[in-house]
């Protein structure tokens, strides 16, 4: 059954360029919206600017000009390193719109109809530089609860605690470094405890995960829940409120809204109606958003949706932050990367899609990017394992195409198939992970398939021109189903696979049927090797100074980190581990697997070394260099079943490339390989 879906990203904040940290979010729900769209399903994919609030109005104003000029430009910025990594958006608008005021005017008059819009007066933190009052965001101090130096005004990333920013110690302003002054503000508020039934209902609904869903309940949802501050005096850039002069929509009010008007120039457009998108039952709303931003969206959006009339979200997918080696992204450091940095080293912009493809799991884990990493996994999957099918094969049957009827492969082609639904089922649970392990297994078959069978060998005997023929034709078939299944994620590489085989890929059923009997064009390169040295130069530190690099760092934290004001912890924030210690999240990413000993052999060469090759099931292998030369027997060990670290990155070794780490236990007297008990499969995954 076809299905209609409207997703969104969150709106990327105004104030400066893409990094790659934004990309995550992007990168993870074009691959939703490309995967839906190959099931032949109806998909509108919105984004806007988030344009308003007092940062943009104070940058602005330091570099002389109008925030509308700064916005523009910036926009123009955004949707140029965007199209770049390949988002597909339907329609890309901004905040500072007429359709978002008329979407704006709509919500707020069915707030005031409901009763649920109040005002008082409140005292709140002022910059007397430049003149403005603080969002909790652009106020930075010691914590109240733990002493922990440089956290925000709303919640302490060391300790956990949330607060008001008025508790903080010795506060200062991000925007100009003064001591902020309490002042008292006339605010408007919505009020949610009225609200708060229904929002403990729906977010109990499966709409959210299930860490979301404990979070809210757990630090909001089990007590009132307090008003929510929507105004802000002027000076303020953004939407005056029509019926409260010199009062501005703060901008969390106007930027979720932006969804809607986004949706409504897109329909203007292409004579499509709003309600069938934001009013129809059977369409699914479809939210991708950090974790930072978790409670907005989570609780105020639900509320301004159903007060105002809309359907409320089916599915909100949230993510975590990006780390770089494992440590925060941070200017001084070398890893606040912009998007536009990675462009200008000439580095594959698919490249980093599968990257983070192949670690965005369902859950809010924090991604890791590991340099080393990056390199070797694109290297191996990308080029080695998935590209190298056809251009180990194409060349062999230029001249005469595929063959007229599909050979015998001893079930590759239609296992691969059957395949096709655990992929398909783990993108639409957003388990990229999962789906970009299944096709490296599927390539890994394949592969194997092609050694096996040695097409380059074949070309020598013209008496075997039709077996080297079929063997092509199977080769290059497993190779455009693996394209297909990747087409989501390497949309530029599913073009390609389309063109060599002269057959576009424009549906995911092309994956039941193999081609047979058509022409292939020449092979021309489709992906190329990630050069180690361009990865380094991206990562590459600045020369500053200690007091530049921490100025730099702070405003960063402000402009990359967080919304403008958050209203509590983020879900995954606990208090500072002990050394050494780390967190089930840590411990989650180790993707232990049992493994079966296929071959076993010395390394002349090295004093401790096995190389052993490893069968993971479905035809996938391993080459693993393991430390248990001398407490282990090369040929002892094979047929046995081991335990090993299945993600753990591919290390270049002077006697090859190591895929993995075998587990075992080690004492003074000696090393013990763990294995399972009788009855585990080769494959499965350790819980």
């Amino acid at each position: 059954m076809t299905r209609q879906l409207l997703v969104t990203s969150a709106l990327p904040y105004a104030n400066g360029p893409i990094h790659i940290g934004h990309l995550v979010e992007y990168v993870q729900t074009d691959i939703y919206v490309r995967f839906q769209r190959l099931r032949g399903h109806r998909v509108a994919y919105m984004c806007a600017d988030d344009t308003h609030g007092a940062a943009i109005m104070i940058r602005a104003q330091k570099e002389g000009r109008t925030p509308e000029d700064f916005i523009a430009e910036m926009a123009e910025s955004h949707q140029r390193d965007f199209a770049a990594f390949g988002m597909s958006f339907d329609h890309y608008g901004s905040t500072n719109s007429p359709a978002n005021y008329e979407q704006c005017k709509h919500v707020w008059a069915a707030l005031r109809a409901a009763d649920l819009v109040v005002a008082r007066n409140v005292e709140r933190l002022y910059d007397p530089v430049q003149k403005t009052f603080l969002a909790d965001r652009f106020v930075k101090g010691k914590c109240p609860n733990c002493g922990a130096e440089d956290q925000y005004g709303d919640s302490c990333e060391k300790c956990g605690a949330t607060y008001a920013a008025t508790d903080l110690i010795e506060p200062r302003s991000v925007h100009s470094g003064a001591t902020p002054e309490l002042r008292e503000s006339r605010q408007l508020f919505v009020r949610l405890e009225p609200l708060q039934p229904f929002l403990q209902e729906w977010t109990k609904a499966g709409t959210l995960q299930p860490e979301v869903m404990n979070y809210l309940h757990g630090n909001f949802l089990a007590k009132p829940l307090q008003d929510w501050d929507v105004s802000r005096p002027a000076p303020y850039f953004g939407f005056e409120i029509p019926d409260e002069a010199g009062q501005f929509w703060y901008v969390w009010f106007d930027a979720p809204i932006g969804y809607i008007a986004s949706t409504a120039e897109w329909c203007a457009q292409n004579g499509q109606q709003l309600d069938d998108w934001w009013r129809n039952p059977e369409c699914e709303i479809v939210h991708f958003l950090g974790k930072d931003i978790t409670y907005f969206h989570t609780l105020f959006w639900p509320a301004m949706l159903k007060t105002a009339g809309f359907e409320l979200p089916k599915k909100v997918q949230i993510h975590g932050f990006l780390r770089v080696n494992g440590e925060k992204m941070s200017k001084s450091r070398g890893t606040f990367v912009m998007a536009r940095s990675y462009l200008d080293q000439e580095l594959d912009p698919g490249c980093l899609r599968y990257y983070y493809a192949s670690k965005l799991s369902p859950g809010i884990d924090d991604l890791d990017f590991n340099t080393d990493e990056f390199v070797g996994k694109c290297n191996s999957d990308l080029v080695g394992r998935v590209v190298n099918l056809a251009s180990r094969s194409a060349k062999f049957v230029k001249n005469v195409g595929l063959s007229a009827t599909y050979p015998e492969d001893g079930d590759l082609f239609a296992n691969a198939a059957e395949c096709g639904d655990r992929i398909a089922a783990a993108y639409e649970a957003c388990d990229y992970r999962e789906a970009m392990r299944l096709c490296m297994t599927l390539a890994d078959a394949a592969n194997e398939f092609v050694e096996q069978r040695a097409p380059w060998t074949l070309k020598k005997d013209p008496d075997r021109a039709q077996e080297l023929q079929d063997v092509c034709t199977v080769v290059l078939n497993l190779f455009r189903q693996i394209a297909i299944y990747l087409t989501p994620v390497l949309p530029d590489l599913s073009q390609q696979a389309g063109e060599l085989l002269q057959s576009p890929i424009e549906s995911w059923d092309q994956s039941r049927t193999p081609l047979t009997g058509t022409a292939v064009s020449k092979f021309k390169h489709m992906m190329q090797r990630v050069d180690a040295d361009k990865v380094a130069a991206l990562f590459t530190a600045p020369a500053t100074d200690a007091a530049t690099d921490a100025a730099t760092d702070a405003a960063t934290d402000a402009v990359a980190n967080a919304a403008p004001a958050a209203a509590g912890p983020s879900p995954t924030l606990a208090k500072e581990p002990l050394a050494d210690q780390i967190t089930i999240d840590d411990f989650l990413k180790v993707d232990l697997r049992i493994a079966k000993v296929l071959a076993a052999e010395e390394v002349p060469e090295a004093r401790k070394l096995l190389r052993l090759t490893l069968g993971l099931g479905g035809g996938e292998t391993r080459n693993v260099f393991a430390g248990i030369k001398g407490k282990y027997d090369a040929a002892s060990l094979v047929g046995r079943q081991v335990v090993m670290v299945a993600n753990l990155a591919p290390r270049k070794m002077k006697f090859g490339l190591s895929e993995g780490m075998v587990v075992a236990a080690g004492t003074d007297g000696g090393v013990f390989l763990v294995s399972p008990d009788e009855g585990a499969e080769a494959g499965q995954r350790l819980h």
